[in-house]
């Protein structure tokens, strides 16, 4: 037991010196930009850089879309596998897992095949429709998290039961979903949510190649022209990443509603 128990502990100490190392050195060289001191000047730059702020708030207001729209397509789509389609789980399942298969780049690339500017339904054509076709594909690679979180949360309840009960009350479709399932997932949702905020906020390859003005491709310009700038968004990143999962852990800590027949 005694051997058990110093393996775990060894384990932790060195898995978190892996990832805690790093991290405090690239905070530490982010705060060498003023010449023989510490100083927070790296972060005044990146804080008063109006591209940053631009970029962010791109980015920021696109992953809120991309999760108004996952949770419209993933929702009802797990709801009714789990309700009546309990034998397509497995094609399901299948089709969420591919973004996590295909690489980016090809989901790409195939965007701009299908929807340039001489194709039947050009998308690439204007701003508002390019920042549209980027957060579908937004979408498309968030689907795994979102799909797992959701079915995990669906699994957790009693949905034949809740469905027949708002059924024998009258309740239609739209009801059952909005006021009897949503409110029993919202944990499973929320948790989906920022996981799908995460990665908006990290993402290159899509709006690089579409040529939209993201987050990702912010950080990546920072880093190949600047020295001490990148290490601070890096922190920055890195935070606001932690501050999702952070969420998480009290969304999935607090208590469901339970609907009542």
């Amino acid at each position: 037991m005694k051997q058990t128990r110093i393996g775990s502990w060894l384990a932790i100490v060195i898995g978190t010196l892996y990832f805690v190392v790093p991290l405090i050195g690239t905070f530490e060289f982010s705060l060498r930009m003023r010449r023989g001191e510490y100083s927070f000047d790296a972060y005044r730059v990146v804080f008063g850089d109006p591209q940053f702020q631009a970029t962010f708030v791109y980015s920021t207001v696109l992953a809120l879309c991309t999760i108004v729209i996952g949770v419209l397509l993933v929702v009802p789509t797990a709801y009714w596998v789990q309700l009546r389609l309990p034998k397509l789980r497995p094609l399901v399942e299948f089709i969420t897992l591919l973004p996590l298969v295909i690489p980016a780049i090809v989901i790409v690339y195939g965007y701009v095949r299908l929807y340039n500017s001489a194709s039947i339904l050009p998308m690439t054509g204007s701003a508002r429709s390019t920042d549209l076709l980027l957060t579908f594909g937004y979408v498309t690679l968030a689907l795994p998290y979102m799909y797992r979180a959701v079915d995990t949360g669906l699994r957790a309840i009693d949905v034949r039961t809740l469905t027949e009960a708002a059924e024998n009350l009258g309740a239609g479709w739209a009801t059952i979903l909005f006021k009897v399932i949503f409110p029993n997932v919202r944990s499973a949702i929320l948790s989906g949510a920022f996981l799908t905020f995460a990665i908006v906020i990290g993402e290159f390859t899509l709006a690089s190649l579409l040529n939209r003005p993201a987050f990702g491709p912010y950080l990546q310009l920072i880093g190949a022209n600047r020295a001490y700038e990148p290490s601070a968004l890096a922190v920055i990143a890195f935070m606001v990443t932690w501050a999702c999962m952070g969420l998480i852990n009290v969304v999935g800590a607090g208590k469901q509603f339970k609907a009542a027949p």
